[in-house]
């Protein structure tokens, strides 16, 4: 019993070993993000108000505003974190580091929810 203890905690510190993530994870969790806000506002965008007074029109408006808002949500805080290292080197303090975060994700924000605007919403919001 004792000689496979040992042999059983060496396959776990091989099992359990840290692994480094592909190089190009980065590049494809922010292109499917980026793919499911577009997919998500294409369908909100297709969406008419007429069809609301059925309750069974309700779910998928839903459903694509919450997968907008999830994926929106996680590619602000996945190209904040990308720059996390630059401001904190520009930062002199905890509290500077903190302004420039949120500074940061508001810029963002505005980025992502202007690229997600179509033009057909874009001349909607002018008039």
């Amino acid at each position: 019993m004792s000689t496979s203890a040992p042999d059983f905690e060496s396959l776990l510190r091989q099992a359990l070993q840290p692994i480094d993530p592909p190089a190009d994870m980065v590049v494809r969790l922010e292109l499917t993000l980026v793919n499911l806000t577009q997919a998500a506002q294409e369908e909100l965008d297709a969406w008419e108000l007429s069809a609301m007074r059925d309750p069974r029109n309700w779910v998928r408006p839903a459903a694509a505003a919450v997968v907008g808002v999830s994926a929106g949500t996680a590619l602000v805080v996945l190209r904040v974190r990308a720059r996390h290292r630059s401001r904190r080197q520009q930062s002199r303090n905890p509290f500077e580091l903190a302004g420039r975060t949120l500074r940061d994700v508001a810029v963002e924000a505005r980025r992502i929810a202007r690229s997600d605007r179509s033009p057909s919403r874009q001349r909607a919001a002018r008039c």
